[in-house]
């Protein structure tokens, strides 16, 4: 089992930033594929951005490229989403994910969701 929790959302104007964190805990932090995916209201769940172990794969969402950074921190079995130049369109609450898939994951390839955090952002 992992446990995922993130922290970090919040009620930001548009152009504005936000940081999300992602603590794990339970089964070996560096061996799953982690991943943030976010759900608007009335829309289906999206993939945002994905981090293999190594760092050495990164994968975003065409919508979040240029704008936002993943990163991880093994040691600390943490992953980050940083968020740049935020649109209202980036409202969503936003989910850590943690996948054995190497890759951009679907919805059914996850393993293991987080509970979520809110990101508003304002016009």
């Amino acid at each position: 089992q992992v446990q995922l929790v993130e922290s970090g959302g919040g009620l930001v104007q548009a152009g504005g930033s936000l940081r999300l964190s992602c603590a794990a805990s339970g089964r070996t932090f560096s061996r799953y594929f982690m991943g943030w995916f976010r759900q608007a209201p009335g829309k289906e769940r999206e993939f945002v951005a994905g981090i293999s172990w190594s760092g050495g794969r990164i994968y975003y969402a065409d919508s979040v490229k240029g704008r936002f950074t993943i990163s991880r921190e093994n040691a600390e079995s943490t992953v980050y989403l940083q968020m740049n130049s935020l649109k209202p369109e980036d409202t969503a609450v936003y989910y850590c994910t943690a996948s054995r898939l190497v890759g951009v994951p679907t919805i059914r390839d996850v393993d293991y969701w987080g509970q979520g955090t809110q990101v508003t952002v304002s016009s």
